[in-house]
């Protein structure tokens, strides 16, 4: 990978990692919901798992979506429908730190996973893949590709994270706790209608 080739990775990952997105509406009202360090490992599975994406698609599997597109509109329902679920999720969250089996903070293989539902990421992933690894690409292209998108994904993902945690002095009543939540579900849910009409096979 040339080292402008590598610039513009990195501007890329910056602008689509920082951006408002599915996954940047949960790690906000995870931060205000559970705190920073709650959600350390939802922030490192985000990271992963763009990561793994990148490496897939850098290494074919974004041919096989051009193959058969089906497997786009498939990927993208499934994670409307998920995300559609996380967002009740939010919405009905009682309280900070709550201790409740519906409300823990996303895990690191949960985050991880998302992903692979996630609209956003798929077009980051298939983006950063199309316009970064040239034709003929090897695979160290790849990983230095995924390895940027770890590295610079990360802090943006912990701004957000962080974000939300100084909130939490301003969410000690219910009633506003409340209202922060459902307006996070509202913005999560938001937040996939330019995903679902944009992304293309």
């Amino acid at each position: 990978m040339t080292p402008d080739l590598l610039l513009a990775s990195v501007l890329f990952a910056f602008a689509t990692a920082g951006t408002p997105g599915p996954n940047n509406m949960m790690l906000l009202a995870s931060g205000a919901n559970f705190g920073f360090r709650r959600t350390i490992l939802h922030i490192l599975g985000i990271s992963a798992g763009l990561g793994v994406m990148v490496v897939a698609m850098g290494w074919g599997l974004s041919g096989a979506f051009k193959t058969f597109p089906i497997l786009h509109e498939i990927l993208k329902w499934a994670g409307a429908a998920y995300m559609l679920w996380l967002a009740w999720k939010i919405a009905t969250a009682t309280g900070i730190n709550d201790k409740s089996p519906t409300g823990q903070p996303m895990t690191f293989l949960e985050a991880a996973a998302f992903q692979w539902l996630n609209p956003k990421a798929w077009a980051m992933a298939l983006g950063a893949a199309t316009t970064y690894t040239p034709e003929g690409s090897g695979s160290l292209t790849v990983l230095i590709l995924a390895g940027t998108f770890m590295l610079h994904g990360a802090p943006c993902s912990a701004a957000w994270a962080g974000f939300g945690q100084g909130l939490r002095r301003f969410l000690d009543r219910p009633a506003i706790l409340r209202t922060f939540n459902v307006s996070m579900a509202v913005l999560l849910v938001a937040s996939l209608y330019p995903l679902m009409t944009q992304l293309k096979a």
